[in-house]
């Protein structure tokens, strides 16, 4: 386990769904990744960098809603900049499972 945390500090990640809208090879990446273009509704598309090509297929991915932490600073990564944090869970063999709401939501909604 991580460092205890309030609630408030909790209260300061922001947590939304969004719906994967474009999915493209990331070959500068120095680990195999995808970019995504994601839209959050209201606060519009962002763009994030996701090593989750051992799982999921572009084709599986677009359309797909995905959880993600919206209020990270920018990340450079490569060439590319890198706005939000797709969430997901290592699973026993080292790969990234997607997390992702039992039923649809409307982009945009915040994780409470």
């Amino acid at each position: 386990m991580t460092e205890e945390i309030t609630f408030e500090d909790f209260l300061k990640v922001d947590i939304r769904v969004g719906t994967i809208i474009e999915v493209n090879d990331f070959p500068k990446a120095r680990k195999p990744a995808y970019q995504l273009k994601i839209d959050f509704g209201d606060l519009g598309i962002k763009k994030s960098s996701a090593q989750i090509t051992d799982l999921y297929t572009k084709e599986e991915l677009l359309n797909r809603q995905v959880t993600s932490i919206v209020n990270f600073k920018p990340r450079q990564i490569a060439n590319f900049m890198s706005e939000c944090l797709v969430l997901g869970v290592y699973n026993h063999e080292g790969h990234v499972v997607l997390l992702q709401a039992s039923r649809e939501i409307k982009n945009g909604e915040q994780i409470s």
